[in-house]
């Protein structure tokens, strides 16, 4: 939409945007949308794009809260409440799937399922945080050698 329909922001900009959004923790469409806003417009734009992509969110959760909030005392909305924890769940696993896909393959296989294992091990078994998980990752990724790919 950017790129082909519009036009707005030429290749090499939106590749920054992309990559520098990558690299922030947390919610990487909020930090690529700052980042397009501030291509097009500067400090103006980025603040602009921020609060266009978050504000509109926000409102639609606090409703959703605040619907579901008497749910959680009746048995039918403590279901539907389990039932959307699980679908998140998936959602979740399949997102961290096709992030890791390109990464599973052949011998690989045993090391990127040892580093989920591990991280998860971390997270439900002693409670880390995943900043704690990514910072121990990060530590191993660059002590240990990459191997030939």
């Amino acid at each position: 939409e950017l790129l082909e329909k519009r036009r707005w922001i030429g290749t090499e900009h939106f590749a920054l945007c992309f990559a520098l959004a990558r690299l922030t923790p947390g919610t990487n469409l909020l930090a690529f949308c700052t980042g397009v806003g501030w291509v097009l417009r500067r400090v103006p734009g980025g603040i602009a794009a921020l609060l266009a992509a978050s504000i509109p969110c926000s409102i639609i959760l606090l409703v959703v809260t605040a619907l579901l909030q008497p749910a959680q005392h009746n048995p039918w909305g403590q279901t539907l409440l389990r039932g959307a924890v699980a679908a998140a769940i998936a959602i979740s696993a399949r997102t961290a799937f096709t992030i890791v896909r390109p990464y599973f393959k052949g011998a690989a296989r045993l090391r990127v399922g040892g580093i989920a294992a591990g991280a998860f091990g971390l997270n439900m078994g002693i409670g880390l945080s995943p900043i704690e998980i990514l910072a121990i990752a990060a530590l191993l990724g660059a002590a240990l050698p990459t191997g030939p790919r």
